[in-house]
């Protein structure tokens, strides 16, 4: 049995891009832990979460994925049937059941204001994409994070296609399903309702759920620390389960 220490596989959801992980990552670090940020494409669910599935079978050994707002969905595909993913950490992120689209279950409750954020082009590819308007950035997406961090974030965040927004789940079997699962996510969340994550820590059954007071849709860049117990807890369950197996 595999008692090696887990990769961490971080995973950024639309507007954000693989650098709202750094403070993640430099706390793992400090801890002796490796972190990788994936560059999610953010194009189509199915094509994104291939691309988690390859940088995945990239690594040598057991992997915690951790996604934030849609790549929930991402990483409840990518990790569907895969040996290699160990434990899942939704970071104010979709849970999805088979069918269930990001804009699906943003409407599912009451309470975002994203809609009216954002503004809608068309893209040489064919349809639209979405970016979340920069005066409206911080408010919407980071009311919790200095004015300056939150401004470079709306500089550098990555557009999401509305191909991507609208994509149902795929697979017949969620990882959730299979995989246990940890969950963060801030009460003040504008982007996804506090209702919506509720749910979705419910429905898979998470192992321990974090609900962040004054915390943002960006709870990763504000409370990092919370994030980084939250991966904590699914590396220590894995290496538990693990020993007690090649005990026995």
């Amino acid at each position: 049995m595999n008692t090696q220490k887990p990769t961490i596989v971080l995973v950024h959801g639309a507007f954000a891009e693989s650098a709202s992980w750094n403070g993640v990552i430099a706390l793992l670090q400090a801890r002796g832990v490796t972190a990788v940020a994936a560059a999610n494409p953010l194009r189509s669910l199915a094509g994104d979460a291939a691309y988690v599935r390859d940088v995945v079978a990239s690594i040598d050994g057991p992997v915690v994925l951790v996604g934030h707002s849609y790549a929930g969905l991402v990483i409840t595909e990518a990790a569907a049937q895969n040996v290699a993913v160990v434990g899942l950490v939704y970071v104010a992120a979709f849970v999805p059941e088979t069918g269930d689209s990001a804009f699906a279950l943003s409407a599912s409750e009451p309470g975002s204001t994203l809609g009216a954020a954002l503004n809608a082009y068309p893209v040489a590819s064919g349809g639209n994409e979405f970016a979340i308007r920069a005066e409206a950035f911080h408010q919407q997406f980071a009311a919790d994070i200095p004015q300056e961090t939150a401004a470079l974030m709306a500089a550098t965040q990555r557009p999401a296609t509305e191909a991507a927004l609208t994509d149902a789940l795929p697979t017949t079997t969620p990882a959730w399903k299979d995989i246990p699962s940890w969950h963060v996510f801030g009460d003040q969340d504008r982007n996804i309702p506090v209702a919506v994550h509720r749910a979705g820590a419910k429905r898979a059954g998470s192992r321990q759920t974090w609900e962040v007071a004054g915390a943002s849709h960006a709870v990763g860049v504000s409370r990092p620390e919370v994030v980084v117990e939250a991966i904590a807890a699914a590396g220590k369950a894995y290496l538990a389960s693990s020993q007690a197996e090649a005990a026995a």
